[in-house]
């Protein structure tokens, strides 16, 4: 199944000289490495490769989505530069971040110079009026949903702001409002964008959407299922990062709340709530929720909307792109990493 993101990184890769061009554009010599540090740490390109692809499946030409699917990677990668200011990250990719080698403040700028690259690059797609709005909206959607990722930490900040509206408990439906914000939204633009630059009729646009939208949707429960129980070497990525980062706003440790009861669930909220959690604190975190079958349920939730993404594209011509597409929806439910 890893082919399948091979598959698609070569597609998305078309578009990295043009990310530099945009990047470039109107920038000082010496804030080159500063903005084009965060899109030449790699990544998968996988929103970019799912433009090219649904304007393919709409009957639309590869060249004509560039612009389009160069402006949804640089959001995504805008975003990680924000992210990483956030949550004081460090390391992404493998790599220092862009706040990590040249500090916040120059991360910050570079976020804004990302920000105005996108305006550029949408400038040059046809229907470029329709995709400022879809890619404005789905921006704000981004902001929210990390706004509330944030509000759904059990500690670790303490400003007035977040004092005053942290969650304390967050219900399923809370926690799928804020991924269909966090990760879904641009997903979904992704796919929109690329039926818009292909001139695509309004049906072909709705199902495109709910394809991203449900793709986006799984992607995230499998993400969030990895935290817990992948395996550290694979995922790439410190198994529990999120309950050491007191977090939430994650599909397993909201279920297992929902089946834990009296001490027990008094446990698992208490570690989340600790200003420093030891290792000790996670093998028990961990331990409280294998208890539970909170796994099972969420992968059973992830590939219904697996499911419905496949199902979205039913009505839509055979061709390649569909089926590369259909291919992404087997892998999110799959994947390791």
């Amino acid at each position: 199944m890893a082919d399948v993101i091979s598959e698609l990184t070569n597609i998305g890769k078309i578009i990295n000289p043009y990310l530099a061009y945009y990047l470039k554009k109107d920038a000082s010599d010496e804030f080159l490495d500063v903005i084009l540090h965060q899109v030449n740490t790699g990544g998968k390109r996988i929103r970019p490769a799912l433009t090219l692809l649904c304007c393919e499946i709409a009957g639309g030409k590869l060249e004509k989505a560039i612009p389009a699917a160069v402006a949804v990677e640089l959001i995504h990668n805008y975003s990680l530069i924000i992210d990483d200011i956030i949550d004081r990250g460090e390391i992404r990719r493998g790599k220092p971040t862009t706040r990590k080698l040249y500090g916040d403040t120059m991360a910050l700028l570079a976020g804004l110079h990302y920000r105005e690259a996108v305006i550029n690059a949408v400038n040059d797609c046809m229907n470029s009026l329709k995709i400022h709005e879809i890619l404005s909206k789905a921006i704000k959607e981004l902001i929210d949903g990390e706004r509330l990722d944030v509000l759904f930490e059990q500690a670790g900040r303490y400003n007035e702001y977040i004092i005053k509206h942290r969650r304390k408990y967050v219900s399923l439906s809370e926690y799928l409002d804020m991924i269909s914000k966090k990760t879904a939204a641009l997903i979904k633009a992704s796919c929109i964008v690329g039926g818009l630059v292909a001139n695509a009729p309004q049906e072909v646009i709705f199902a495109l959407e709910k394809f991203g939208e449900n793709i986006g949707l799984a992607f995230q429960i499998i993400d969030d299922l990895l935290d817990i129980f992948g395996e550290s070497k694979v995922f790439g990525k410190q198994i529990g990062k999120d309950i050491i980062e007191h977090k939430l706003g994650n599909i397993i440790v909201i279920l297992a709340l929902e089946e834990l009861e009296g001490n027990d669930k008094e446990k698992l909220l208490e570690i989340l709530r600790k200003e420093k959690i030891k290792d000790e604190d996670l093998k028990t975190a961990m331990a409280l929720i294998r208890k539970t079958n909170a796994k099972d349920k969420a992968l059973r939730m992830a590939r219904e909307y697996a499911f419905q993404a496949v199902k979205a594209l039913e009505k839509l011509p055979q061709c390649n792109a569909k089926e590369k597409l259909i291919k992404l929806a087997n892998f999110i439910i799959e994947r390791q990493f």
